[in-house]
């Protein structure tokens, strides 16, 4: 969880290359995986079938309970492919000629032109004109996204995040996920959960999802899949899934055997070092402890779930990394006014425990400036 820059200072990682080196920095098992992969092959061509993709299809149809894998090579690619198989499914089952997806207000994407038009349907700047085809609902009220699919009748899908990590770290309230499940159910609608962020342990579960006991149509993923070698997946049911045949997608690079086998060594790290469970546990402890330490004058509020953690602030704080750097600390902000904290899984209770009182530091500093 330690980096170090070009004059040797050791600094603490809290960013985690934006949740995605989960195992930490220089990690002897994807270490190992990367260059015993790259002695016999690193690329070939979804042409020819590759054993490691085989396998970490398997491996992430059986931790997400759904049944089939598109891989890509980042979070934003395996939302774009999301979108494109709603669009597809919609088209091919009810021959909807302009089908609709109901995002939410403040989530983010990716930053491609699909996955920003779903990001931010009504953005007024440079990118304008952004794809049409998607309505906003307001994060975390279902009531309000029940209305809003009763005025869309060509509503095919609903995509959000469990958590919005780009927001500000903006956790629903219990039992929100398990009642858009409910109305997809009822309506006919595909439910597309964004888990870039979330996904691969991040929460304490394989995939935020799991902890309201559902099971979405389709979970797009990445990030933390392989510590940092760029990959994603997008991964769906078998009847959604069928209609993505040959020519309606595909990737050059996606599912390549060297990023396959980073992921491979992660998800094998992952459940031999118990890191759900180390994240639930560590997370929690980060918590408490941050609450107890932190100024209440200047918190307005201490959320997350297992290691995604967010403080937001009663103040913008887009300063507050520069200001970590002097403690030796690297963070990162979200939304303008929250700190969020995305370590490395294997963060130890005596590491955040430095984290707390280092940030305690900053945060005197922040007041004084």
């Amino acid at each position: 969880v330690w980096l170090y820059d070009d004059k040797g200072a050791k600094y603490l990682d809290t960013v985690a290359g934006i949740a995605v080196c989960s195992l930490g920095h220089a990690h002897p098992a994807v270490t190992d995986a990367v260059a015993g992969q790259a002695r016999r092959i690193v690329h070939s061509s979804n042409l020819y079938r590759i054993e490691n993709q085989r396998l970490l299809g398997r491996r992430l149809a059986e931790i997400s309970g759904l049944d089939s894998v598109f891989f890509c090579n980042s979070g934003t690619e395996a939302n774009e492919a999301a979108i494109k198989l709603a669009r597809l499914y919609a088209h091919n089952t009810h021959d909807y000629k302009a089908p609709l997806i109901a995002v939410m207000k403040d989530a983010f994407h990716g930053r491609t032109m699909g996955a920003w038009s779903a990001s931010r349907p009504s953005d007024d700047s440079p990118f304008a004109p952004l794809l049409p085809g998607f309505v906003q609902a307001e994060f975390g009220d279902a009531d309000q996204l029940r209305d809003l699919i009763s005025q869309h009748p060509q509503l095919c899908a609903v995509m959000l995040e469990p958590i919005q990590g780009e927001a500000g770290v903006r956790v629903p309230a219990d039992g929100y996920l398990r009642a858009v499940r409910r109305l997809c159910d009822d309506h006919g609608l595909l439910m597309i959960v964004d888990e870039v962020q979330t996904g691969i342990a991040r929460t304490g579960r394989w995939y935020c999802f799991a902890h309201d006991g559902i099971v979405p149509d389709i979970v797009c993923s990445a990030k933390a899949l392989a510590n940092g070698v760029p990959i994603g997946a997008c991964i769906a049911t078998a009847e959604v899934a069928k209609h993505l045949v040959a020519g309606t997608h595909g990737s050059t690079f996606g599912g390549n055997p060297l990023a396959c086998a980073a992921a491979l060594a992660v998800i094998e790290t992952i459940e031999q070092e118990g890191l759900n469970e180390h994240a639930a546990a560590v997370g929690g402890h980060l918590m408490a402890g941050l609450r107890s330490a932190l100024p209440p004058h200047l918190v307005r509020e201490i959320r997350g779930r297992g290691l995604m953690i967010g403080i937001e602030l009663t103040a913008p704080c887009g300063e507050l990394p520069l200001l970590a750097l002097e403690e030796n600390l690297l963070l990162n902000v979200a939304g303008g006014n929250t700190i969020r904290l995305l370590p490395p899984l294997v963060l130890a209770k005596n590491e955040a425990d430095i984290i707390i009182g280092r940030l305690t530091k900053v945060l005197a500093r922040f007041e004084d400036r």
